[in-house]
């Protein structure tokens, strides 16, 4: 396989990183990656080679000491220690990012919105909530992420039976990583998450949330709009309301007796029966109504396509 390099040298048509602002005019003709220097460039385009291939699973690498350490994957071998938290780690970069967690540094910076991270890649990532940028599409119903984790989750959840995690205190598997470290704690007992205003700890996020709220009154209660009973989680109030006000209409119109029982209903109640308002088009003749059967009846017999029968 051959290869070409592209040098842009208009500043206008070169892109920039969205990390630190260099330019990158070395492009990969093969998948559009581009690089600061012309070595950078170089090493990349050995991935589209078999030079530095894995004998265990075929992925191709850039260089000798990229493929040694995808070899670790497969050994399992993880030599580097965290003196901290004792979490070890095969490769040398993942180690120094997560020294971060424990040291507070957060040296990658966001030029949007001044958030701070650990990694270059979370910050890559994250800048995909400014730019909207979801490049990983799904090959079976074309719905499209942000993140490459993200991606597979869903390929699992909504496309394959596969549960690839299980739990190795009662062999139940799981699609997806963290249910299974969620389930873990079930039969370790673990209570990772604690309140900052007592010595409390719970086993899960929400149970956090209502002590916060009931004990420390820290957080913000799910309130009834019509009775105003308090609740902590949003589930609880919509149970409510459904079980105990189904049949109760809150909002009442102004100009009519109707009520409704949602303020969208009442909103779109009022243009549409006291003002006038015609909202429903045909598509065919553009004429409009004040409710959509009364399209829907003009459209079967509407004389701008009744010529295409």
């Amino acid at each position: 396989m051959t290869f070409e390099v592209k040098f842009e040298a208009d500043s206008n048509d070169i892109t920039e990183h969205p990390r630190d602002d260099k330019p990158r005019p070395y492009l990969c003709m093969v998948c559009d990656k581009r690089f600061i220097s012309r070595n950078y460039w170089r090493s990349h385009l050995n991935v589209h080679t078999d030079k530095y291939q894995c004998a265990e699973c075929g992925k191709c690498c850039s260089s000798t000491p990229v493929l040694t350490r995808h070899k670790l994957t497969h050994s399992g071998e993880k030599p580097y220690v965290c003196t901290v938290c004792g979490k070890r780690f095969s490769h040398l970069g993942h180690f120094i990012v997560h020294g971060r967690i424990h040291s507070g540094e957060r040296p990658y910076k966001c030029s949007k919105c001044d958030k701070t991270f650990t990694g270059s890649q979370k910050l890559n990532v994250h800048m995909r909530v400014h730019t909207g940028a979801k490049p990983h599409k799904c090959s079976l119903c074309n719905k499209c992420f942000s993140q490459s984790s993200s991606l597979q989750a869903h390929k699992r959840s909504m496309h394959s039976d596969q549960r690839p995690y299980d739990c190795d205190h009662c062999g139940k598997t799981f699609k997806n990583r963290k249910v299974l470290k969620s389930h873990v704690r079930v039969h370790t007992g673990a209570k990772p998450y604690s309140c900052r205003h007592c010595s409390e700890c719970f086993t899960w996020p929400v149970q956090l949330q209502t002590h916060l709220l009931k004990s420390h009154n820290d957080g913000n209660w799910f309130i009834c709009y019509i009775c105003g009973k308090k609740f902590t989680q949003s589930p609880h109030l919509k149970k409510h309301v459904l079980y105990h006000h189904a049949d109760l209409k809150p909002y009442v119109c102004s100009e009519c007796p109707r009520s409704f029982g949602k303020a969208t209903e009442l909103k779109l109640h009022y243009p549409k029966v006291h003002l006038n308002a015609k909202c429903f088009c045909c598509g065919a003749c553009r004429k409009f109504y004040k409710r959509k059967y009364n399209v829907v009846r003009h459209f079967n017999s509407c004389p701008a396509i009744i010529p295409l029968r």
